[in-house]
């Protein structure tokens, strides 16, 4: 049970820390492209995008972590 959830979690984690430079390549074509009005707040929080995705990935590798060692008896 432990080692299903371990291998799914790491294969999430992969995942998404190789998707990281397509998203973040995406956010920068979106806002520099000159035909686009995205401007103010929603040019804010498309720049934020990758912060969240990031932050994202992170909350998933913490919450691995302790499911795991929960499961195992250690916490």
């Amino acid at each position: 049970m432990v080692l299903g959830n371990l291998i799914g979690g790491f294969v999430v984690i992969v995942v998404g820390v190789n998707l990281m430079p397509v998203i973040a390549d995406q956010v920068v074509a979106v806002t520099a492209e000159n035909g686009t009005n995205v401007t103010g707040a929603a040019a804010t929080l498309l720049d934020l995008t990758t912060l969240f995705f990031a932050l994202s990935i992170m909350a998933a590798a913490i919450s691995l972590g302790i499911s795991t060692l929960r499961e195992s008896g250690l916490v």
